[in-house]
């Protein structure tokens, strides 16, 4: 397993360098000049201008900005934002407890409630509660998690006055912004793990364990729900990266101060190094997921195991 994990890691080391590179170079097309910015209403004559492209290492050849960047990354620096003139890793660091809740909030939700309506459906396809289950995933995948957060806002904290619309002075405050986030993707959990448990029932080995005399209730447990669950895990891991892209517009929408918030105004005055920062953060991130994902899934999989040691 140790030899799996250090192969899944050294692979993820050029994914992680051709994610800098493309950061990089996009970010140096944005228009508009970082001198320009960092020297706004303090009237710059056109020699400071230049000046500060200077000192900021902004005329050098576009490699050579890379490499001082990529050497700034392996030391841990992030670089300063242009905005505050505060580190970036420090700006990134006191925002993300937020966001870190609203994402596992937002997951914690996706399969309290998706796990349960895929294992029922799964259980009993064609019935009604088959049905509402197919019902709850169309819903949850048409419905875009912005346009659901503001109708949450709208029923339970503008009509009923039961949950608070903005802020994280409170536990509650995190109940609207985690449903809107993760009711679509407890949508795509539903729908996937119905169809695997079908799948695993009408498999050879299924038929055999029925012939013995097992119950139901062990036939879900220790073979239907086991073998479906790799198959649901790989969602769960590609759908982090998207959990945390969309709490950027949830957290706008409730005012809540994370990476997303945090983001769209760094976007908003073109603060390049705060951008890359949790641009590779996030990216950081889903890999790492993917790794646990990964080994989970052989935990669960012999043949995923087996494939280690080959």
């Amino acid at each position: 397993m140790a030899n799996f994990i250090l192969r899944r890691a050294l692979v993820a080391v050029p994914v992680l360098l051709g994610v800098t590179l493309l950061v990089f170079s996009i970010l140096q097309l944005i228009p508009g000049d970082p001198a320009q910015i960092l020297l706004f209403g303090s009237s710059p004559t056109p020699q400071a201008v230049e000046n500060l492209r200077h000192q900021l290492g902004l005329n050098d050849p576009f490699l050579v900005q890379y490499g001082h960047y990529l050497a700034r990354l392996l030391r841990g620096d992030l670089g300063y934002s242009y905005v505050s003139q505060n580190s970036v890793a420090s700006e990134i660091a006191s925002r993300l407890p937020s966001t870190v809740d609203l994402t596992f909030a937002g997951m914690l939700v996706a399969l309290l409630i998706g796990a349960p309506l895929g294992v029922i459906a799964g259980l009993r396809p064609g019935s009604i509660v088959d049905k509402l289950a197919t019902g709850v995933a169309v819903l949850g995948i048409a419905i875009p998690y912005f346009w659901l957060a503001l109708l949450l806002v709208l029923f339970f904290a503008v009509k009923l006055h039961v949950l608070p619309s903005l802020g994280t002075g409170s536990p509650s405050a995190l109940i609207l912004p985690a449903v809107s986030l993760g009711w679509g993707f407890a949508a795509i959990i539903a729908r996937l793990l119905r169809n695997s448990i079908i799948e695993v029932y009408e498999r050879p080995f299924m038929l055999v364990a029925r012939a013995k005399g097992l119950s139901g209730r062990t036939l879900l447990l220790r073979h239907a729900i086991r073998n479906s669950a790799a198959s649901t895990l790989t969602i769960v891991g590609l759908q982090f990266g998207y959990m945390l892209a969309g709490a950027v517009a949830v957290e706008v929408i409730f005012g809540r101060p994370g990476l997303g918030s945090f983001l769209v105004s760094r976007i908003q005055s073109k603060d390049v190094p705060a951008i890359q920062g949790i641009v590779l953060l996030v990216a950081f991130a889903y890999l790492a997921v993917n790794l646990v994902v990964d080994v989970l899934q052989g935990v669960l999989d012999p043949r995923v195991r087996r494939s280690w040691a080959q």
